[in-house]
């Protein structure tokens, strides 16, 4: 019997939840109408005019990584790895509080007045390396994004209780447009507002459904649920069981403070939030209390894979779901088992606010990345190429016309591509192709005075390495490689390419004034 079949007896989604749904939806693509009228120039649409304050910041960075996504891949991560998954909120949320006690690159930034990182290229080594940059940012964000839709399809197929076998593909069909819709409308000012309301409904809604899991769900069955399925290993990270190196150990755990950087101070997305603040001191405050809320978006996700993972074992029939014909987890079912499990614990009405709630990060995230991606193509890719010749209404066309051109991209991708990994695993990997390298060329280029154009080519030809991370390519070249090993080594031949590169040929002005 089809998956979708059996999880759909267990949830209570009702015509009231759906009504909540409609209404919320509406209202999301209202306000890209309405925000449209405020829109002047390419500032206003991407970064909101660089008026966004302190509680907004902190709000729209917070709903922005609090995506759907990103409660499916981490509920994904607490399934398979239970409690011991824990340790990589800690670790997100040291840096991100380290990011805005120093300021480390993201100040530097802000003082430069920079709209995207590429722009920062320029400024610092050459327009050659801006538009090689914004060519590898965007390739590697629209890669990271590609499994957005299927993610958010899944979480509603589950938590509505839909039986038909296309319904995941009708659902990211229509997904994708109500975010095209409001994003090509109202760009950067739309997103930071919805981003707001959709961090207030989310809260309210992710908050009672924590509160009724912890009730339903014992501590001491969840230890019990996550004791029998994964041992010592479920409650400590750093243990790595022989033959089962990947997503485990002291590498993986270095690798995941890593992401914690790159997620709050390399990428992109994060970057265009603290560009957008209106001052530095509001660049430092939105990114120490941001740490709290990196913690929680962390915490909460984790801790609903393991209720979903004791939901699974306590009913025969989803137990059986659970492994594959080799005995192991099942990466698809593991997936899909937050959102059955809170379609059958939560109540008629909550239920709809919190799918809502998902669908507006859901909306929150791909507009954002959306937003980001095209205006990067455009900013850093064609406007230089055409020697800045662009007008500021053909910049606004031309990147909502990339938006466009990305979704429809995005939907074809979340239809074919075979994952093969978990989502989290995806994730690092296609992110890497760009932060592996741009770390190198940031930290050089903001606190080296000798890092050179030469090195920083050298950092982003290091950075696409990072390609070998993804199943399908390993699976072509008969390799098995662990993502944080490829990760952590591509980090260390980036940065050690940018040194080198640097001293071997540094700039000829730079060569010139010493």
């Amino acid at each position: 019997m089809d998956i979708n079949t059996i999880l759909a007896r267990y949830t209570n989604f009702g015509a009231v939840d759906w009504a909540v749904v409609c209404v919320y939806l509406v209202g999301a693509v209202a306000v890209g109408f309405y925000v449209r009228r405020y829109i002047a120039n390419m500032a206003d649409y991407v970064v909101a005019g660089r008026g966004v304050r302190t509680y907004l910041g902190l709000a729209t960075m917070i709903g922005t990584e609090m995506g759907l996504v990103t409660i499916m891949y981490m509920s994904q991560k607490g399934f398979t790895s239970g409690f011991s998954a824990f340790m990589i909120a800690v670790a997100a949320a040291v840096v991100t509080l380290l990011v805005g006690l120093t300021g480390f690159i993201v100040v530097p930034l802000r003082r430069m007045g920079v709209m995207t990182i590429p722009e920062y290229y320029e400024r610092r080594f050459s327009r050659g390396v801006r538009v090689c940059g914004g060519l590898v940012l965007s390739l590697a964000g629209i890669l990271n994004m590609g499994m957005f839709l299927y993610a958010g399809s899944v979480f509603v197929v589950g938590i509505t209780g839909m039986s038909d076998p296309n319904s995941v593909k009708i659902v990211m069909t229509v997904l994708l447009g109500l975010v095209l819709l409001y994003t090509i409308l109202g760009g950067m000012v739309s997103v930071v507002i919805t981003d707001y309301v959709q961090f207030v409904v989310l809260s309210v809604g992710i908050l009672a459904a924590t509160f009724i899991a912890l009730h339903h769900f014992h501590w001491r069955q969840l230890a019990d649920a996550v004791a029998g399925l994964h041992g010592d290993k479920g409650f400590n990270l750093f243990l790595e069981p022989a033959g089962s190196a990947e997503g485990r150990g002291l590498d993986y755990m270095i690798w995941m403070l890593f992401l914690g950087l790159n997620s709050c101070a390399i990428w992109q997305t994060a970057v265009l939030r603290a560009c957008a603040a209106e001052s530095v001191k509001v660049v430092r405050r939105m990114y120490v209390w941001s740490s709290i809320g990196f913690l929680i978006r962390f915490l909460i996700p984790f801790f609903w894979g393991i209720c979903a993972l004791a939901f699974f074992l306590d009913k025969p029939e989803l137990k059986a779901l659970m492994f594959d014909s080799a005995g192991k987890l099942d990466g698809n079912v593991a997936l899909r088992a937050m959102p059955a499990m809170l379609g059958n614990l939560l109540p008629v009405g909550l239920l709809g606010l919190l799918t809502a709630g998902m669908l507006a990060a859901f909306m929150s995230t791909h507009d954002s990345y959306l937003l980001c991606w095209s205006s990067v193509l455009t900013q850093d890719v064609v406007a230089p190429l055409t020697g800045e010749k662009l007008s500021t209404k053909n910049r606004v066309n031309l990147t909502r016309t990339f938006i466009f051109v990305i979704g429809i991209f995005l939907l074809i991708w979340s239809l074919w591509y075979p994952l093969g990994q978990d989502l989290w695993d995806y994730m690092a990997v296609s992110g890497g192709i760009y932060f592996t390298g741009a770390f190198a060329i940031l930290v050089g280029g903001l606190y080296w005075k000798r890092a050179s154009c030469f090195g920083a080519y050298a950092s982003m030809a290091c950075g696409l390495l990072m390609l070998f991370g993804l199943k399908p390519i390993q699976k072509t070249c008969g390799i098995d490689w662990s993502g944080e090993r490829i990760g952590l080594a591509v980090v260390g031949l980036s940065s050690a390419a940018m040194i080198v590169g640097s001293l071997l040929v540094p700039d000829k002005k730079r060569q010139e004034g010493n």
